[in-house]
């Protein structure tokens, strides 16, 4: 026992030694102007009500310290992901859905060439954007069109753009803007088909979204554009599109029987049977569209908060209420209601609420269910009847009345309570004038639409030529265009 005693007692010494080493086994004292040389820097003090405050903002999708006090410079991980998956659900809207639902409304001969039409405009936009396409949108500029401050996305990357989301990185916001800008020309698609060659209608979609497309985008959402009512103060139209009724819909849509005119009725329009070979794919392709526009709408809050909460309740009762509105109105007036009659209603209240969605209560967007299954109705069936115009697909019945619809819905049915944004520079005519503002934003993308349409139009008529021979289509255009056939079956 007394032998051990030494031994416990070295153990007790050395443990303290490495709790305690200034106590015990210490290095020598090293002289003061050598340790003041490695002492480590005084930390910069915590200021715990600028975290606070940084975090709240990142919460409530707030504006970020502006006094150079704020410890946050990245985008917000939740509302950066949000905007992300937004972006691939509006990708998803051209690919597979709209070439779905296209290609189920044509004869099988030309299934392929509207798929093949949807890819070639995603490709073709895609590369205009990193070159120009997204500047001239989105840098700032003047009021009808940017600059080109991020031309070849130069300076897009992970920071966010406070112009456009306080969390997001701009490099997020400028690709989910692209996806909005490859399905606007694509809609455009439904009007002519079975009819353009694919190089012409390449050569249209190039020229188009530099004329329409670009500064239309700019005027509406630029931070500097002429109709931006919400964000900018100096806008001399103050009109409101939350998601693209006139950027989007109405543009495309008008433009489309523009075209249609310009390039004229199918050969047998009138006579031959011109049924959907597959009702199927337009079904598939309408649950595709449904999911992907909740990109389309809430991902247009560019945030997860509570705007893009708002539209996505907006947009799901719309579309449902404007599916069973367009069926119920079929049922009545033609003895029976169909899928395609159930497709057409869903899609015309996705496309009304569009511009509204993140502005009107559950309430108002049943209001623009029911008249989004109604007027479109009539106007594919009874004003394409009258006027006898070939929309081959009713890209002008949905889109362009359907747009223009919505746009003038928004007007009348935006409140503040829904969306607090209205109140910063619209708080003296939301709920009052604002419609009449909605108007005038209207009549110059009409303007735009049908002027920049026409000019392109009959330009490319009379040089590259718009249709094929009378020989080729009637051979379809997947053969013609493409030497591929969509299906290796019976003709249908």
């Amino acid at each position: 026992m007394n032998k051990l005693l030494p031994l416990m007692l070295g153990f007790a010494v050395t443990a303290a030694a490495l709790v305690h080493p200034s106590t015990s086994m210490a290095e020598p004292a090293m002289p003061a102007a050598d340790a003041a040389a490695v002492a480590p820097a005084t930390p910069t003090p915590v200021d715990l009500a600028q975290r606070v405050a940084d975090l709240e903002a990142y919460l409530n999708n707030g504006a970020r310290a502006d006094d150079g006090a704020s410890k946050v410079s990245g985008p917000g991980p939740g509302h950066n992901a949000f905007l992300m998956i937004c972006a691939a659900l509006v990708l998803f809207m051209t690919l597979p859905g709209l070439a779905l639902f296209y290609g189920g409304l044509v004869r099988s001969k030309n299934v392929l060439s509207i798929m093949a039409q949807c890819m070639g405009i995603a490709g073709l936009v895609t590369l205009m954007w990193w070159a120009f396409g997204y500047s001239l949108t989105f840098a700032p500029g003047g009021p009808f069109v940017g600059g080109l401050d991020y031309a070849f996305l130069s300076g897009v990357g992970a920071t966010p753009n406070p112009a456009y989301g306080a969390w997001v990185s701009h490099s997020t916001f400028a690709m989910y803007q692209l996806m909005f800008a490859i399905i606007t020309p694509a809609l455009i698609v439904g009007a002519i088909a079975e009819r353009v060659k694919f190089s012409a209608l390449m050569a249209f979609v190039a020229a188009w979204m530099l004329v329409v497309y670009f500064p239309l985008a700019h005027m509406v959402w630029g931070a500097d554009g002429f109709m931006n009512g919400v964000w900018n103060a100096d806008a001399g139209i103050r009109a409101i599109d939350f998601a693209g009724g006139t950027v989007v819909h109405m543009s495309s849509g008008w433009s489309a029987l523009v075209l249609a005119l310009i390039v004229g009725k199918r050969h047998g329009f009138g006579s031959d049977n011109f049924a959907p070979h597959s009702l199927v794919l337009t079904m598939v392709g309408t649950g595709m569209l449904w999911v992907g526009w909740y990109g389309f709408n809430a991902g247009s809050a560019v945030a997860a908060d509570g705007i893009a909460a708002s539209a996505f309740m907006t947009t799901t009762l719309a579309a449902a209420i404007a599916g069973l509105a367009w069926a119920a109105v079929e049922w009545v007036v033609r003895g029976k209601p169909t899928v395609l009659g159930f497709c057409s209603g869903i899609v015309g209240g996705l496309v009304v609420i569009t511009p509204a969605a993140g502005f009107v209560t559950a309430s108002g967007a049943v209001v623009i269910g029911v008249l989004a299954g109604v007027v479109p109705f009539f106007a594919c069936t009874k004003l394409k009847s009258a006027l006898g115009y070939d929309d081959a697909l009713d890209t002008f019945g949905v889109h362009a009345v359907g747009g223009t619809l919505g746009a003038l819905m928004t007007g009348l049915l935006a409140t503040a309570s829904v969306n607090s944004n209205l109140d910063l520079n619209l708080a003296g005519i939301v709920g009052n004038t604002l419609w009449i503002e909605q108007l005038k934003a209207m009549g110059i993308t009409l303007f735009l639409a049908i002027t920049g349409t026409t000019i392109i139009g009959y330009a490319l008529k009379y040089t590259l030529g718009l249709r094929p021979s009378s020989e080729d289509e009637e051979s379809g255009l997947d053969i013609t265009d493409h030497g591929e056939r969509g299906y290796h079956l019976t003709e249908i």
